[in-house]
């Protein structure tokens, strides 16, 4: 494979961190890190890789016209991988305006100066150009709950496909979904060359204290309550981090300009069912006198909360041949032990863990 050079937007969030750590690690590529450094960013995450002659650091906002121009006429990138987003449901559900900042205007930014850069390349350069938009799987609103089917309905259940109908609920998923439009109409319109990624949901190594799976691991550990909303029969589907960072790479360098790829973890578990197994295994490797299931916490539900999720990958694993190399259990066991052996990472980001003021 030619070695290429790759602008990695957002790549000191978790996502990011995790695509530019295989980038480094595994392949000859060039990688520009792009990164604003608000709260979720962390360049602690990348110090495996930092010292690396490959790897570059700007600290730039997306929004940032003049900056994102420089950035393109100084490394003149082969290849965009856009990743920088505000990407918190209930921080969306209190401040949307940052997401709407962030998301749709910092999105058209990039979107234009891409394509001013790339209108001016020439041969192979130009020809070989990309500009990949990874998004959520959560743009696509909900999928029908088991509870609310018959046997014989609960037995095929639907799932995401490429082709499924946008129905944001959230104003994160819906300054996800505009994004998503902006990058399909400069394909259209302008000829930009552009792919587009949906995936489940991730978990894995340095993942940010407000989420889910690291909250109740580190709540778990301090004794404090392990909240769940509502019944906690939300179904995610669940993907390895790193299995989604083989997965953005391949799309990135090998996906068809102009498709749209799912990407999924074939995980469908439902949210009090992925806490328990987080108290399961920690009962397994930090046995204290009581279960950690005793501190569960029920509390009220989240406004508009989708009840399921679950993709349907099988377009990249036909395509592309990828598929998640982790389990469910293999994964979540790996993510608890990481969180028990890495204490020095997540202290240091845990006080700007989110606490929610609406109900």
């Amino acid at each position: 494979m030619i070695a290429k050079t790759i602008l990695v937007t957002g790549g000191a969030g978790f996502i990011g961190s995790a695509v530019i750590r295989y980038l480094i690690q595994e392949t000859a590529h060039v990688v520009v890190n792009l990164d604003k450094l608000t709260y979720a960013g962390n360049l602690d995450s990348l110090s495996s890789v930092s010292g690396d002659s490959r790897y570059f650091f700007e600290q730039v906002d997306i929004c940032d016209v003049e900056s994102v121009k420089r950035v393109f006429s100084e490394y003149q990138p082969d290849l965009v991988m856009h990743l920088a987003a505000e990407s918190h449901v209930d921080r969306s559900i209190d401040g949307p305006g940052d997401f709407i900042q962030t998301n749709i205007v910092g999105t058209y930014t990039l979107l234009e100066q891409a394509r001013t850069y790339w209108s001016e390349l020439e041969g192979d350069k130009k020809a070989n150009f990309r500009f990949h938009h990874i998004s959520t799987d959560e743009v696509y609103g909900d999928l029908p709950h088991p509870d609310e089917l018959n046997d014989v309905e609960s037995a095929s259940l639907p799932l995401f496909t490429e082709c499924t109908a946008y129905a944001p609920s959230s104003p994160y998923s819906a300054s996800k979904a505009s994004s998503d439009h902006l990058v399909r109409a400069w394909q259209r319109t302008y000829g930009l060359p552009t792919l587009v990624t949906n995936c489940s949901n991730n978990y894995g190594p340095y993942h940010f204290p407000e989420k889910l799976i690291p909250l109740v691991i580190l709540n778990a550990l301090d004794a404090k309550p392990l909240p769940v909303y509502g019944k906690g029969d939300q179904i995610r589907d669940w993907l390895y981090v790193e299995d989604h960072a083989r997965a953005l790479v391949l799309v990135a360098t090998e996906g068809r300009v102009g498709e749209t790829y799912n990407i999924g973890g074939h995980n469908e578990k439902q949210n009090i069912e992925v806490v328990k197994t987080i108290c399961s295994i920690l009962d397994d490797v930090r046995p204290k006198e009581r279960a950690y299931s005793e501190q569960i916490t029920f509390v009220s539900d989240r406004p508009g909360h989708d009840r399921r999720y679950a993709i349907d990958a099988s377009k990249i694993e036909k395509e592309l041949d990828w598929k998640p190399k982790e389990t469910f259990e293999s994964g979540l066991r790996k993510t608890v032990m990481w969180y028990l052996e890495n204490e020095t990472w997540w202290t240091s980001v845990k006080n700007h863990s989110y606490q929610r003021r609406t109900v």
